[in-house]
């Protein structure tokens, strides 16, 4: 049993450690805003530029003039997964459910007699995959330094997949990420972007659209932004995901600091009663055998 020194020590350690944890729920709390705000704001651009590519895209059907990007290679043999997660970890079961999405797809390739390669985005999903499967790793994207995520570090993910697409060393492009619903709430997600999948827009307003250049010229030039605008809004809603799940598990954090410093202090307090108690024995018992 411990002495009451020790009770103490560890009633002030358990007080700092709420103290931080606290303190990282607030600041979490401050960046989930500005994080949701961008996620948020993304969404009707991709959307609404997911629906321009997906009228091309079902203009020119499958035409043998029609981009690679957008027919693909006619098979389906190697499958590059690029895995989302983030560069810190205490923030729940963010990583720990990405990567775990990414494991059952890779068991259900590897079962289908298909290559698989990996793609990291962030160092704690590499940690977690590379156990396994670290001889499928072929890049590593670390986003540590950035202080604020932008276009520009999409723009470097998707240079680097589609030189590879151009270069045969995969044919289908899969990437892992979170999407944000609320502070509870994060949905792990896969969304395969190469070859590109876009669903026909039946919104069109009634109009027939001509396009100048042709729809292939102007598919030629659309699809490798779209896949930097999809890997975008995808780091975005990584970005608001993370946040929300640092935010709960600190929140949780906290509360089970408060519950172990109550739980501690009933102990220390019996504790002192019983060290008080024996005292008064041992001067009452010494005081009658005078």
């Amino acid at each position: 049993m411990p002495n009451l020194k020790d009770l103490k020590n560890r009633i002030a350690s358990v007080k700092s450690t709420r103290k931080i944890t606290k303190a990282m729920q607030m600041v979490s709390a401050a960046k989930l805003r500005r994080a949701q705000d961008a996620a948020e704001a993304s969404r009707p651009y991709a959307e609404r530029f997911n629906a321009v590519l997906g009228a091309l895209s079902a203009s020119v059907g499958g035409s043998d003039t029609a981009p690679r990007l957008l027919a693909g290679t006619g098979k389906d043999d190697v499958q590059l997964l690029v895995v989302m997660t983030s560069e810190k970890g205490l923030c729940g079961g963010f990583n720990t459910n990405i990567v775990r999405l990414a494991r059952l797809r890779i068991a259900e390739l590897k079962a289908q007699g298909k290559t698989v390669k990996i793609i990291t985005v962030g160092k704690k999903g590499r940690e977690q995959l590379k156990r396994d499967y670290s001889d499928l790793f072929v890049e590593h994207f670390d986003l540590s330094d950035v202080k604020k995520l932008g276009y520009v570090h999409a723009q470097n993910i998707a240079k680097g997949l589609l030189a590879r697409f151009d270069s045969l060393e995969f044919d289908v492009a899969t990437i892992f990420y979170s999407k944000f619903q609320n502070v509870v709430t994060q949905v792990p997600t896969a969304q395969q972007i190469i070859p590109a999948a876009y669903e026909a827009s039946e919104d069109t307003g009634g109009a027939l659209y001509d396009y100048e250049p042709s729809e292939e010229a102007i598919l030629a030039d659309l699809l490798p932004r779209g896949v930097a605008t999809q890997i975008f809004a995808a780091l975005l809603e990584n970005a608001a995901s993370e946040q929300g799940a640092r935010m709960s598990a600190m929140d949780n954090a906290t509360r089970n600091a408060g519950d172990m410093i109550d739980q501690l202090t009933i102990q220390y307090n019996r504790s002192r009663q019983a060290v008080i108690t024996n005292e008064l024995i041992e001067i009452i018992s010494g005081a009658e055998a005078l």
